[in-house]
């Protein structure tokens, strides 16, 4: 029997959006991942995104919030990177 887990659907921002080609996706985790643990997931399979890990920000369903947010299914889960524009 397999561990449970839950479904998130990240959004996906400036170059976050650029490297991996989408602005959104709908990712499966363990069942008590953080938000944190989306952000490594991106860090980990797209190395080029390795150095946004300690300038991103977080949100879930449209509210700030910190790495160690814990993750329910259906969450959505938006990853920050800094921006610039004028």
């Amino acid at each position: 029997m397999s561990a449970p887990s839950i479904k998130v659907t990240v959004k996906l921002f400036a170059a976050y959006q650029e490297v991996i080609g989408s602005p959104e996706l709908e990712l499966e985790f363990p069942e008590g991942s953080t938000v944190v643990q989306v952000g490594q997931y991106f860090w980990d399979q797209y190395p080029e995104l390795a150095s946004l890990q300690s300038v991103t920000h977080f949100g879930v369903n449209l509210d700030f919030v910190s790495g160690d947010t814990p993750l329910q299914s259906g969450d959505e889960v938006v990853l920050i990177p800094p921006v610039s524009g004028g």
